[in-house]
């Protein structure tokens, strides 16, 4: 009986730790920090007044040279978004770039949660469409990034999108890990995204990471082989969920994904998924 009982209380321990828990291990803003590097020039802040009264704070800069298009970046978790935009305008100048801090990470407003998440996602979507006029928008997502990128592409017309070490679910990845509970009752942000994107023709590039401990390869390529129109798929290997971002091949995958979305998004050509999509070989030089 006390064997009994002992299992139940650390069960009981598990699963209330896993609901009370779970938003600062979503949204770990305690992890994020100061951004670590400047500006580029030409850069613009942005805030946004949201619906229930916060505001939400980002950065802009304008496309350096002929443009195609509006590209909207969504950030990693504990990924400083000023830092994520620098990394974005510094590889990519034919593009208007635009990345906000989420929800609750300074110097954003409120607290962080999926649908608020997906409510500001499209707030900025149609405050910036609005305001520019672009003649395409695109959206590349970063880890949990990639899970507001896919709502809102089930929300929206997006002309393609890339997806850097995505997944099908959080909820997946947390069944995975905590066999013990009951996390589809338990978890208030299981981020579907492959449910989001079902459904959804629209050009997708995928980059994923070799040796992703983060985001467990069957999740990503449970969402890959979901997609309608699958525009690239690559794995760079040996490398980890961050430490893709130091490698120098990172930069001519992103041109190689917007060259497949934008490619994909012109042709106006779907439904180029397999059954078991193949990576394309990534050599990687150190």
């Amino acid at each position: 009986m006390n064997i009994v009982l002992g299992g139940l209380a650390a069960w009981g321990l598990v699963a209330g730790g896993l609901y009370l828990f779970q938003d600062r291990l979503i949204f770990p803003r305690h992890a994020t920090g100061e951004a670590e590097h400047p500006l580029p020039d030409g850069s613009e802040k942005l805030r946004l007044d949201t619906a229930d009264g916060h505001v939400i704070h980002g950065h802009f800069i304008r496309a350096r040279r002929p443009g195609r298009g509006l590209l909207l970046g969504f950030t990693g978790n504990a990924w400083n978004a000023r830092d994520c935009f620098t990394f974005l305008a510094r590889r990519i100048d034919d593009f208007d770039i635009a990345v906000f801090h989420y929800r609750g990470y300074a110097p954003s407003e409120g607290e962080p949660g999926q649908q608020a998440l997906f409510e500001d996602a499209v707030l900025i979507h149609d405050t910036l469409v609005k305001g520019l006029s672009p003649h395409r928008v695109y959206t590349v997502g970063f880890s949990l990034g990639s899970g507001v990128a896919a709502w809102l592409a089930s929300q929206r017309p997006i002309a393609g999108q890339i997806l850097v070490t995505p997944f099908d679910s959080i909820e997946a990845i947390a069944r995975r890990r905590y066999r013990i509970v009951p996390v589809s009752v338990l978890l208030r942000h299981p981020f579907r995204s492959i449910d989001h994107l079902r459904d959804v023709d629209i050009p997708t590039a995928v980059i994923a990471a070799g040796q992703d401990t983060v985001v467990p390869p069957v999740r990503t390529e449970t969402l890959v082989r979901s997609l309608r129109h699958l525009a690239m798929y690559k794995v760079v290997p040996d490398t980890s969920h961050s430490g893709i971002y130091d490698l120098d091949i990172i930069t001519d995958l992103l041109h190689d994904a917007l060259d497949a979305v934008e490619g994909g998004a012109s042709s106006g050509t779907g439904g180029t998924r397999s059954q078991e999509p193949e990576p394309s070989p990534v050599r990687v030089h150190r």
